[in-house]
């Protein structure tokens, strides 16, 4: 079975499924209400330098400051000059740092952020990740334009070639031939570009440059903060970046997108149009290969494995902690065995739920610990090869003598625990609530507070709280809250809240 798409689309919600096989290996989802800003360009103005953090806020039209870091600042930006220096066509290409997609791998920038940009300097600068928590969206003044085959990068004359494609022949072809279409600015070669013709990459290369024209049209109109070019959508976007031999069909479930969506291929990838198809079946579309379950899977905490064993993920603001379990998998031969198989098994599921989930920033994995250094290499160089399949950036360190294995890797939108849920509005987040003994308890020493404060002998204390409080109390605490009253030399009592959390109580005194 080979790879298939699957376009979902509802008024307000786009979702992109790539199967491989039968098994969703890639998940896009685009919501209406919050697109993402990854790749859009906007006009921006410096509102703070700042140089304790080598980094400034940049206004770009939106309600939340975005944040530009140092190492993402041009050197040769100006504040009188162009926002894209006039390149000069002798200048050789040289390979490159960026990676696929236009974004540099590594800073070089040592000049400081002060001696660089200014406040209320006009900058063109793209979105290189969306607002995630608390942050704003980051920034680069780098310009990147992805194209089918290549990305383009007017502000520089570099030459760069991915590195999935890893036949050096194949390499030194692309290179000779980037070289010979000679651009204007930079060009970085895409996985698909893998045996592309000369042809295919200057049409390639050619729209892109006359796009980036266009974009510095647009810059120079706007005289306010606000976006220049926008990032076409999910749906596009995805096909633009999957589609390749391996896609049999498309399946999209909307007519005026698969109309869209056939155009796109037709004038961008014209010898796939054949396999874009309007699917028009009862059946909803997710419910092929059980992509919606799958979707419903990568949501839990817990991930069960097929032997029995269990993985646990946690995702916090800027770090995933995963944690392998064998759970009900008890083996066959001994315990270093059976860890052995729960752990290479967790590998496989991990990889494939970093990708589903779209969990980026650093990622700590606690595989069970194995005695055999062997066994330790084993499962790390699994994972490394399981992650070569992931189209994010990732890195994968060594593993401790506690089967620590730390990882990271490239995020640039939100997970999608962040995009299809929100904090608990009961626990805000916490994951947990305070038991009924500790609330009952704190009620208590509030209650002990007010000893000295009462000198009115007829005066009763009232307590309002949930009820599985009162009855926790009343069950459990009953002892307690007589020899609190006899302390007090007051009675207590109880009006029941149904509205209140279940934390929540207040003290009343009534005379």
């Amino acid at each position: 079975m080979a790879a298939e798409i699957l376009i979902n689309v509802r008024p307000h919600e786009t979702r992109v499924a790539y199967v491989d096989k039968g098994i969703l290996t890639d998940l896009k989802i685009e919501r209406k209400t919050s697109p993402t800003m990854v790749g859009s360009i906007f006009r921006g103005v410096v509102l703070r330098v700042l140089p304790g953090m080598q980094a400034a806020f940049v206004d770009i039209g939106l309600e939340k400051a975005a944040f530009l870091y140092v190492g993402d600042i041009r050197e040769d930006l100006d504040s009188d000059s162009y926002p894209i220096p006039d390149l000069d066509r002798e200048e050789p290409l040289e390979e490159t740092v960026f990676d696929e997609e236009g974004i540099p791998q590594k800073s070089e920038n040592k000049t400081p952020i002060q001696d660089l940009i200014k406040e209320g300097q006009a900058l063109l600068v793209q979105v290189a990740k969306d607002p995630l928590g608390t942050k704003g969206a980051r920034l680069t003044t780098h310009i990147s334009l992805p194209g089918r085959f290549v990305v383009y990068l007017p502000t520089i004359r570099h030459l760069g070639i991915s590195r999935r494609i890893e036949h050096e022949e194949e390499r030194d072809r692309l290179k000779n031939l980037v070289q010979k279409i000679n651009p204007l600015g930079g060009v970085i070669v895409r996985t698909a570009g893998e045996g592309a013709s000369e042809e295919n990459l200057k049409s390639d290369v050619d729209y892109l440059d006359r796009l980036s024209k266009e974009v510095l049209k647009n810059y120079d109109k706007k005289k306010t903060p606000g976006l220049v070019h926008q990032e076409i959508e999910v749906e596009l976007r995805a096909l633009r970046d999957l589609m390749n031999e391996e896609v049999v069909s498309v399946w999209v479930d909307d007519p005026d997108i698969h109309k869209k969506v056939s155009k796109f291929v037709t004038q961008l990838m014209p010898k796939y149009k054949q396999n874009i198809i309007l699917y028009e079946e009862p059946k909803p579309l997710f419910d092929l290969y059980d992509v919606e379950l799958e979707v419903s899977r990568s949501l839990d905490r817990k991930i069960w494995l097929k032997s029995g064993g269990y993985i646990v993920i946690d995702e916090a603001e800027a770090l995933v902690v995963i944690d392998v379990n064998t759970g009900r998998f008890v083996g066959k031969k001994d315990l270093e065995d059976t860890i052995l198989k729960t752990n290479l098994e967790a590998v496989k599921e991990i990889a494939h739920q970093l990708r589903i989930r779209n969990c980026g920033g650093i990622i700590i994995i606690d595989f069970i610990d194995m005695e055999k250094e062997s066994h330790r290499e084993k499962i790390l160089d699994g994972l490394k090869e399981e992650v070569l399949k992931d189209r994010g950036k990732v890195n994968v360190l060594s593993m401790s003598s506690l089967g620590l294995v730390e990882m990271t890797r490239k995020r640039t939108r939100p997970s999608l625990i962040k995009t299809l849920c929100e904090p608990c509005s009961y626990c805000d987040g916490h994951g947990y609530i305070k038991r009924k003994s500790t609330v009952a308890n704190e009620i208590f020493r509030e209650l002990e507070r007010e000893i000295d404060m009462i000198n009115n002998s007829k005066s009763t204390f009232a307590v309002h709280c949930r009820s599985e409080i009162v009855d926790w109390i009343y069950e459990f605490e009953g002892k307690t809250l007589e020899h609190l009253e006899k302390k007090l030399k007051k009675s207590v009592t109880f009006k029941i809240e149904p509205s209140y959390h279940i934390e929540q109580y207040e003290l009343f005194i009534k005379d």
